[in-house]
């Protein structure tokens, strides 16, 4: 009964770990996502947006003022800022940082809150419910349709859908993860494909 436990642990903490795109497979001397294999961007195009997004950590750090909680989530390179900021003048300052990022951004959505930090207590609980969301695309049942390819991004109970999907995977999946309880809002900044 004991080993039943440890082994559903186990195995619940693996799937979540892969769902948040931890895994990574040593190719070449470089680190790349298992999912990339799945993935419609080019390999390319996901080493440019993790680029993006570590170029944005440091810049965001070095050239705002202290007390903004904000996080630059990359994706076919357009780029997602959420969290909270301390002022609308910091908020727009953040939009400038991602539109001089070199490698350039298509377009950038700002979804930065005008306030102080989230609490570590609501950081955890949007953690925990971009888990359930991912694991939840798992009931979708649409030929050729995989759920690593949508990104989540939760912040404040709000879940950001990103990815390359086609308009019935987007309708599917806005869906199910509009049923996960807790989530509050669902915004969905798909690109579509044909």
């Amino acid at each position: 009964m004991k080993q039943d436990w440890v082994w559903k642990t186990l195995t619940g903490v693996l799937l979540a770990w892969s769902l948040s795109g931890c895994a990574g497979l040593l190719v070449g001397g470089a680190a790349v996502g298992v999912g990339v294999a799945h993935d419609r961007r080019t390999t390319g195009t996901v080493m440019d947006d993790q680029t993006i997004e570590l170029k944005l950590y440091d810049a965001l750090n070095q050239q705002l003022p202290p007390g903004n909680h904000i996080n630059a989530t990359s994706y076919n390179g357009s780029v997602l800022l959420s969290g909270e900021a301390v002022s609308e003048l910091a908020r727009r300052q953040a939009e400038t940082i991602v539109r001089d990022i070199d490698p350039p951004v298509r377009e950038v959505y700002n979804e930065l809150v005008i306030g102080p930090p989230s609490a570590l207590s609501s950081r955890s609980n949007d953690a925990l419910l971009t888990t359930r969301v991912k694991t939840a695309f798992f009931q979708i049942n649409i030929p050729d349709f995989d759920p690593t390819r949508v990104k989540v991004v939760t912040e404040r109970e709000v879940v950001y859908l990103i990815g390359l999907v086609r308009p019935n995977e987007a309708d599917a999946v806005a869906n199910v993860a509009s049923q996960v309880s807790g989530v509050r809002q669902v915004v969905t900044l798909f690109e579509y494909i044909r």
